[in-house]
Formats: structure tokens, sequence, C-alpha cells
């Protein structure tokens, strides 16, 4: 079933951003399968990679204004991918749950390890260096500037950020407040590491001293 619902997954990403296309998929996918891995209580992997597969079969629609919430239609949508692979209704209510609760800005708790583990994946491909070079990617093609030495992250009201840099600041460095396990704050630590040394030369570049 995993290859069947990838295969019918994959699609939904051919006209996709770079900051979200089938590889933000495969990364996440390798990410919760290290979760998993090292999660000391056992999760149903199954279930955590086919909400994998789903997760963002409607950000493209998202990002084109065709819908609101990317996370609710994907849920509406895994169940008929699910479904026409074979899965079974309690299997396909465990990835609708993963998939409504891996979205950063909404209002669902992940109310299962599975749930959790997928959000943290998701949010692991968001840090790091494979994270920095996704704000950009997005920034550029959404047509933000990269830093605007005007607009300070301290004075910067809105949410995700005015600038490409503010939104490193508000949300990406936030993300390791926000995993739910053990070992995904163990990950989400190291990349964030990584953000905050990029973060100080970036400032140190812009002051023109390097």
């Amino acid at each position: 079933m995993l290859e069947a619902v990838r295969d019918r997954a994959r699609p939904y990403f051919d006209d996709a951003s770079p900051a979200h296309d089938w590889h933000h998929v495969q990364r996440v996918d390798r990410l919760a399968e290290t979760l998993c891995e090292r999660h000391p209580e056992l999760a149903d992997e199954r279930v955590v990679r086919l909400a994998v597969y789903c997760h963002d079969v409607g950000r493209t629609k998202e990002d084109r204004g065709e819908i609101d919430d990317h996370a609710t239609w994907g849920a509406r949508e895994a169940e008929r991918i699910l479904g026409d692979c074979g899965a079974d209704a309690a299997t396909i209510e465990r990835v609708q749950h993963c998939i409504r609760a891996h979205r950063y800005s909404n209002d669902v708790e992940p109310a299962t390890l599975e749930a959790k583990l997928v959000s943290d994946a998701d949010n692991l491909d968001a840090l790091g260096a494979v994270g920095i070079a996704r704000v950009f990617a997005y920034g550029g093609e959404i047509g933000d500037p990269i830093h605007d030495p005007a607009q300070s992250v301290e004075e910067d009201d809105t949410d995700a950020g005015a600038t490409q840099y503010n939104h490193v600041h508000k949300k990406i460095l936030d993300l390791p407040a926000r995993m739910y396990t053990d070992v995904g704050r163990d990950l989400a630590a190291d990349r964030a590491a990584f953000v905050r040394e990029y973060v100080a030369r970036f400032d140190d570049e812009v002051a023109g001293e390097r």
C-alpha cells in the first residue's frame, strides 16, 4: 500500500513550489523513518509514512489561492487516495488526523504518537541548512525582500515576518519549542544551532564586518 499511495500522491506536486515540492516530501519521509527508529515507544510507521506522502497534497492549491487550508483539504483528499488504494477506515482516520495536525499555523494539536512524529519530521525539514534554503527559495518566489535593515525583527508586527530574514527569527527559530518528541527536540536543537550560526554570519556580513 505504501508504494501505491506514494505513486498516487506524487502527481499533486508536479507544479509545486521548490519549498514544498516532492523533494520536501522525500526528505520528511526520511526524517520520519529516523524518528520512528529512534523513538523509544513503538509507533505505527505505516500510518506515519502514509501521512507524510499525503500531508502536502493540497499545498499547491493553497499557494494558488484555490483553498484556505491545505491541511484540511489534504485530509479530505487523503481519504479518497487511501480508499482507492485499499486502506481500511481506521487507517484512513489515523492518517487524516496526522495531516490535519501537521500544519504549523492551525489549531489542531497532535493527539497520537504518529501525528507527533509527522509534525516533528515536517518541522525538522524547515530547520538547518535545508530550512534556510527553503526560506529563501519561497521568499524569492513570493517576492519578499531578503532583508531590510529598516524593518527590525522587534518592530515587525507581521505573523510570518516582513522579510525572509525576519521569517527566520519569527518562525524558523521558534520550531524547536514546537517539537513533540524527545528525539525530535534533539535533532531540532542541532539544526537550530546551525541556523543561529548562519544568522550571526549574516549579521556580520550585512554590517560589513566580514
